[in-house]
């Protein structure tokens, strides 16, 4: 029994995959032009504001829908979706992912060291990054993100200095770069008059899509965050906003499974994938 108990999840196993793999690969265009239009009208908020031609309110409500979707375009890049490593094209990829995180000024580097360590070790009370965010409820998953969106209450230099290795090292070396340098834009800002166009067009903005992002991205597909294991410790959940406005998170569980299908084709993965993941026995929140 236990023979055909094995053979039988090798099938089942060589069947997801088989269906996965029809989603990866080809060019994620909707990947790349996003981060080039969206830092492109971030970056234009400040001569319309500095010149008068848009009003400071209205750049504010840009500014934090353009914070609020600029991470996802680099969560492509740090799986190295666009090019993969090895291919003469690899610094567009580097450069989209770079290019998308501009608004939130965090290096892609720390994204994606941390971001794997995610993957490894996800929902583990020491080892995942994102623990932080663990919470019963969504209105505790709210507070959790609400603290994890001020200075030093992460778990990313922590991350950093545990692995010790050459590319969190570097990490580390560009987010003291990012840090510094944010600062003193902010402070400039601040000092030659422009102090509400500091706090509305960057500062609070990044503040609120913080909280945004980290609800979504950390806690809502990973919820309560006590299962481990490759079907149990990532979830799908039906939001009451929809899929785009919960940043495509409904369908985390894809990713997880297959990090290198782009986040724009987890929806359709999802749906030929789900008898499979019925069969698996994972959590899939009525979807």
């Amino acid at each position: 029994m236990a023979v055909v108990a094995q053979v039988s999840q090798q099938s089942l196993r060589a069947q997801e995959k088989a269906i996965a793999d029809r989603f990866i690969g080809g060019f994620p265009w909707p990947m790349v032009i996003w981060p080039f239009v969206n830092t492109t009208v971030w970056l234009s908020l400040w001569p319309l504001v500095f010149a008068g031609l848009l009003p400071l309110w209205a750049g504010f409500l840009i500014a934090l829908l353009n914070l609020s979707v600029s991470y996802l375009p680099s969560h492509d890049a740090q799986h190295n979706i666009i090019f993969p490593e090895g291919s003469r094209w690899h610094w567009f990829n580097e450069f989209v992912g770079w290019v998308s995180v501009i608004p939130m000024w965090i290096p892609l580097s720390v994204l994606r060291v941390t971001h794997y360590e995610h993957h490894r070790h996800a929902n583990h009370p020491d080892l995942d990054p994102d623990y932080p965010m663990a919470a019963p409820t969504a209105l505790g998953g709210l507070g959790k993100a609400i603290v994890k969106s001020q200075p030093r209450h992460d778990r990313y230099g922590e991350t950093l200095n545990r692995l010790g290795t050459p590319a969190s090292r570097k990490a580390m070396l560009h987010a003291m770069i990012a840090r510094v340098s944010q600062y003193t834009i902010l402070a400039a800002l601040a000092w030659s008059g422009h102090v509400w166009e500091a706090l509305l067009l960057w500062w609070l903005p990044l503040k609120i899509s913080s909280v945004y992002i980290n609800f979504y991205l950390s806690w809502a597909p990973h919820r309560p965050m006590t299962q481990q294991g490759r079907y149990s410790d990532t979830r799908a959940f039906r939001s009451i906003w929809g899929n785009i406005a919960s940043s495509g998170m409904q369908y985390h569980i894809i990713h997880h499974l297959y990090p290198t299908i782009p986040l724009y084709r987890t929806p359709a993965a999802f749906r030929a994938l789900r008898p499979i993941l019925v069969q698996r026995g994972c959590d899939l929140g009525g979807m």
